[in-house]
Parts: structure tokens; sequence; C-alpha cells
């Protein structure tokens, strides 16, 4: 672990904007049933329901009791079932009931599917062919603001990658691309949702921008970086619309276990039938294919893909673009989280201070080249400077010439090479800072003694040290002293991470700033533990050695040094203002750009394992209770040593098995809408929650179809011949 550092990193004026549609919406409603029906009926279709075997199943069953109720009037009649005789409307009652338990199945998927659709369909107007200056030949080094350039007008739809365009205000951005040149405000209330305009600028984290926002002010030279039809709204539609969203590999093994019950219960039932004939006693078919469906876990097979989609959509409302499914359950099993401390933990925009000169230098001469080397410095920290400065009587020169050193996250330096022989100042980093000095010659150690002491004080405050430094044209270099940067931890972040330590996930801090400082806001702020002077090197080599320990990552970034460590992380948020590298990289996208949110999508993702584990708990359980509604229906006629299982006293075969696949269909709509709004996550470990979830979920699966299935008999009950 490296010492000293600073990340000099501009806060972006939007980051800490809220979600538009941060406020959950309500979980279903009876308009959304009715949208959905037609999308459920459709489903029915065997080419699209072979693909969840469990209703398959029951679908092939509700084609075969249909096929029997219509053929029961030539044939005489349905029969007995263990002995005891059915009435003629049976059949008919199973196979209605058995059609609505297909439908009610699709309902729930094509209800979260609905709201995907709706969304999407915001989106598309956003998606709109505009007219494109396109530059001929462009040379980013002899004319990077393509004045005067050859340019033709084209539509944004022949756009391909690499082409550059003009952009104006009161234009659209006929692509996705980043900003090669200019500075601009836009317009992306259409994506985000956020009416308040943000700033884009090239050579940063916030150069890319999206097609379809409009350029409010200024002009920018703009290179694509999507292909026709691949932008970035038209992967936003199809994830949000269903339409690429693949089966995790959870689902998929979940999928095969399900498959995997209902054979062998297919097989169980195929077998009574002998027994029956053997005993005496007569089962129908109507009788064994209710028998079927009641036994297979027909509750959580009609729910699994609605819990998904349901899982994904939850994070579209908070302004997440979840790249694939995987990607959300990853974020449920998340043990390690990454966050930066600037703009995540502290709120970012640190402020100048304090001056602290060396002996031998006066105040006013570190005063000066501090604020020099930040005219141009264009981030809060950079203008806090000048501003302190100023207050201590340095006066801006009309114009400064020279040559711009950029902060870069390899050199953490940045400063100025005055013209004319006027010298070098550097600001930054002290062990960069030390090291450009070193180049001219050894730093005397009176010097170096006095500059960690003085930094060391810096940090114990909580505070970044900025080493600030100059050099003449000669080629001698001073260290002048030391800036003073403050930074504030945000309220009630320490509380968010002693919540999520509580869920058994470890929390790390990466900061550029020295050991020191990342020493006291990270006990400030709670974290469990932190990585000082981070390189981007640094970040993918501790993401991959906790990966190796059996970890799962995650971790946000805006920059394309970021790039390589979101690609590495299991879970990757990009920030929608950063660069098109990291929003490749990651997969996820937050369209507000608030890095306190991966708190956020950890819980969603935690929240969809839970509700898929607790429905599926339900479901089994569920299955349980029916068992003894209708073995003893089935034959307490010929073993009447049965009866004494029959402890809902149904009043009839007949009855019970009916109420029972009644109770079957109707369980699917009632926890539709816990599908959708998911189980309510708690901060716990996994032992109490499973523990919580046994005691609601498998007790309540036990309990309520004894309730449930009573109820419907004693209604059942009052029909003729039942």
């Amino acid at each position: 672990m490296t010492t000293l550092s600073n990340t000099h990193k501009p806060a972006s004026p939007d980051q800490h904007a809220a979600p538009h549609s941060s406020k959950p919406k309500k979980a279903i409603s009876a308009g959304q049933l009715v949208a959905a029906l037609p999308g459920a009926v459709q489903k029915l279709d065997p080419r699209l329901m072979w693909r969840n075997p469990v209703m398959f199943i029951v679908e092939i069953g509700a084609v075969l009791t249909t096929v029997l109720a219509a053929a029961e009037p030539f044939l005489g009649g349905p029969g007995e079932s263990g002995g005891s005789a059915v009435p003629s409307s049976f059949t008919v009652g199973i196979a209605v009931w058995l059609w609505l338990t297909v439908i009610f199945a699709n309902l729930a998927e094509s209800v979260a599917e609905g709201r995907g659709k709706a969304q999407a369909d915001s989106l598309r107007q956003t998606r709109t062919s505009t007219s494109a200056t396109q530059v001929q030949d462009y040379n980013p080094e002899t004319n990077p603001g393509a004045e005067g350039a050859q340019v033709r007008t084209i539509s944004s739809a022949d756009l391909t990658l690499g082409d550059v365009v003009i952009v104006v205000a009161g234009e659209l951005v006929p692509g996705d691309g980043d900003i090669v040149w200019g500075i601009a405000s836009i317009d992306e209330s259409a994506i985000t949702g956020e009416s308040a305009p943000v700033v884009r600028e090239s050579g940063g984290d916030r150069s890319a921008v999206t097609g379809g926002t409009r350029v409010l002010s200024d002009r920018i030279v703009v290179r694509i970086t999507s292909k026709p039809g691949e932008t970035f709204v038209d992967r936003m539609i199809a994830l949000v619309e269903g339409a690429a969203r693949q089966k995790t590999p959870n689902e998929l093994a979940l999928n095969i276990l399900l498959a995997s019950l209902s054979i062998v219960f297919l097989v169980v039932v195929l077998t009574l039938n002998p027994i029956a004939s053997y005993s005496a006693a007569t089962v129908s078919l109507p009788v064994l294919i209710a028998l079927l469906v009641c036994l297979i876990p027909t509750t959580i097979g009609a729910l699994l893909s609605a819990i998904g989609i349901a899982g994904m959509d939850r994070l579209v409302q908070r302004n997440v673009l979840a790249m694939s499914g995987r990607a959300v359950e990853a974020a449920g099993d998340v043990t390690i989280l990454l966050l930066d401390k600037t703009g995540t933990i502290t709120y970012g925009n640190r402020q100048a201070r304090e001056f602290a000169p060396l002996t031998g230098v006066t105040e006013a001469e570190l005063v000066r080249a501090a604020a020099l080397s930040s005219l141009s410095d264009p981030t809060p920290e950079g203008k806090s400077i000048v501003d302190l400065a100023a207050e201590r009587g340095f006066h801006r020169p009309e114009s400064l010439a020279g040559d711009i050193v950029p902060f870069t996250a390899q050199t953490r330096m940045s400063g100025i090479d005055l013209a004319g022989g006027g010298g070098q100042i550097r600001k930054g980093a002290g062990s960069a800072v030390l090291a450009w000095v070193g180049e001219a010659g050894p730093v005397p150690e009176v010097v170096l003694a006095e500059l960690t002491a003085e930094v060391e004080r810096i940090s114990r405050l909580g505070g970044t040290p900025l080493v600030v430094a100059t050099g003449t044209a000669s080629g001698e270099r001073t260290v002048l002293g030391v800036v003073y940067l403050k930074d504030i931890v945000k309220e009630g972040i320490k509380e968010r991470f002693a919540e999520l330590r509580a869920m058994g996930i470890r929390t790390i801090m990466v900061t550029g700033d020295n050991s020191l400082t990342a020493t006291t806001i990270a006990a400030e702020a709670g974290v469990d533990d932190f990585l000082a002077e981070a390189t981007p090197e640094d970040k993918l080599a501790l993401i991959r050695r906790e990966q190796e320990g059996g970890n799962l990552v995650a971790m946000t970034g805006d920059g394309t040094n970021d790039a390589p460590a979101l690609a590495q992380a299991d879970v990757g948020v990009a920030m929608n203002t950063g660069t098109s590298a990291a929003k490749e990289a990651g997969n996820m996208v937050d369209l507000d750009s608030d890095p306190t949110k991966l708190i956020d999508i950890v819980r969603i993702g935690k929240q969809l394992l839970i509700t898929r584990g607790a429905l599926t708990t339900f479901s089994i359980a569920n299955d349980l209770a029916k068992y003894f509604a209708i073995i003893p229906a089935m034959f307490a006629g010929v073993f009447p040593g049965l009866a004494v299982l029959n402890i809902m006293q149904l009043s009839s075969p007949a009855s019970a098995i009916l109420s029972a696949i009644i109770f079957n269909a109707i369980i699917i709509v009632v926890l539709i809408p816990l599908a959708l709004r998911g189980v309510k996550y708690r901060a716990a470990s996994a032992p109490r929650i499973l523990g919580r979830n046994l005691l609601i979920y498998g007790l309540g699966g036990v309990i309520a179809p004894f309730l449930g299935i009573k109820l419907i008999d004693l209604v059942v009950s009052l029909l003729p011949g039942f």
C-alpha cells in the first residue's frame, strides 16, 4: 500500500441529484392486471410455455381435462374417485381452474413485463432521427475545434462508429459519443428525469454524451462511440422491456430443480392408478391430473420469472440500468464494497483552509505559487485555492502565459510551466511532488522532516495536504509548503456502513489520499478497511486479490482509468456522467451518477434473492399441506383408516380435490404483488434471515392451504352434486 496521495478529482455538479423516481411504485393495481391479461393469454402458446416446465405440465393437464370434459357426455360421466361418485361438473371445474392457473402464472410475468414496456415506450420517444453535422477529415491535432472544417449534413441513423460531429446550442446530440473538444451545458432530462442541466466537457471523466439529449449552450465536437441500433437508449429499451433479459444461473438451476421435482411427482401419480386398481378403487384421470398439479411446485414455478423481472424493474425505478439479471443477482451476493472517498463517503468539494509555508518561505510566496498553479484548475479544490489566495492578498494577473500541466491519476499532480523562463510550479500528492523535486537533486533532510511533520498534522485532522513546489529555469527545484484542503464526511454514512456490516458486507474505502488522511476519514466514516494512494493498477489488484479469496466485489467508477476495475468487479456500477469506456466496462449504469447508490443496489440484489427463496419455501410448504386435502379424499372410501388424515374435515372427495385446485390457482394471484414488490429486506446475518423466512413463509405455507382450502370447500359444498 502506497502513501501520500490526492486524487484531485472534480465533483460532478449533478452527482448528488436525487433520482426522479426514487419513490417505489405501487406493487400492482387492477388496471395493471387488466392491461396485462391479453399478454397472459398470448403466452399460452406452447412454444413459449415449454420454457417454464412446471407450468407447461399444468397446461398439458388443462388440455387433457378439457378434452375429457368435452367427451364425458358421450362416454357416460366422470365415474368414481376412491369409491365415491363425482358430479358431472367436476371435470369441467378442474379444466377451468387448470386453465386459470396457467393464465394466472402468465399474468404475473406479463404484469412485470408491462412495467418495462411502459418505461420503454417513454424512452422510444427520446429516440428520434435527427440531422447530424458530420466533420470531414477531422484532425484533432491541427484543428481540434473543427473551425471552418468541411462538413456535411446527414441523418443520425447514418452515423457510424468513429464519426465526428459538431453539435451547437439548441441541437440534439445525434448519437452516443465522447466530447473531444469543447464544453457545454446539456439537458439530459429525457434520459435521467432530472430537469437541471449538467455540464459535459472534453478531456475528463464527464466527457460522455448520450444520443437524444439536447445541448443548451456553447459548441462541442463529439466522436461517435456506438453503432446504429446499439446506442445507450437502444440498450435501455431492450433491457427494461425484458427483451434482453436472460435467465440467470440461479434461475436456470432452480428451473431444473422444479422440473426434476415435477417429473418425480409425475412418476408418483402414474403409479397411483395401478395401486388404486389393486385396492379395488377407481381413480379417474381428472383426479390424477389434479393431484399432479397440486403436488408439483406451481406457485414458485408461476412467479419465478416475474421475481427476476421485478428485481430489474426496482433498479430502473431508482434510475439504475442493469445490463443483465446476472448483475442484479451478483449484487445480492456481494461481500466486498469498494467505495471512492471523494464524492461517496465525503462530499468531495474540498475547500482550501490554510497555507502552511516551510521555514525560509514566506506565506506570500506559497500563496502566489499555489494560486498561479490553480488559475486553470476547474475543480472545486482549485477554485477554493484561488479564492483563499485572494483573501490573503493575491491579485489575479490579467493574462497568464504558459503551458498547463493537467492532473492525471499516474502523476498525481498538476501545475503550470510559465512562459519566458518564468519557472515551473507543481502541486499535488506529497510523494509525487517530492519525486519531481528529487529529479533535480536530493531534498534536504531538514526540509523533508518539516514537510513530513506538516503533512502528518493535516492528515490527522482528516484533511488533504497538497504539497506545492517550484522550479527555476536553471533547473533548481524547491518545496514551498503545504495547502490544507478540508473534506467533510457525509451525515449518516457511518450508520449505513454499520448496516452493511450487519449484512455481512465489508466496506473498503479507496482514496488517493495518504495513509494518515485515509486512516482519519476511515475511522470517522466507519469503513472496515481502506486503500490509500490508490492507482488504477492498485484497484485492479485489490479486486483480484479479494476475488481469489472467494469474495464477490462491487465498485463504482466514472473514468476511463476505472474501466479495468469495473470490468473485473462482479458488480461494476458506472456513472452516467462518466466516459463511454467506463459505461461499457460496467454491468450497471447509474443515470443519476450518485456513487452512494451502490449501497441501494446491494439491498435490491439481496431483496431479489430473499424474495425468490421465501416464495420457494412457501411453495414447497404449500404443496405439503395439499397432501392432506387430496390423498385422504382419494382413498378414504377404500381405506377408512386414512380418514384420520382428513384433518380439515372436507365435505366430500370431489369438493376436496376441486377446492385444492382452486386454492392452487388463487394463491398465485395473491402472491403476485409480493413477487413484484419483493419481500421486505432487513439487515441481518444469513442464519437470521433464513430462520425468519422459514418461520414466516415455511410455516405460513403450511397454514395458508389449510385455511384457504377449508373456506373454498365450504363454498364448493353448496354446489349441486358436491
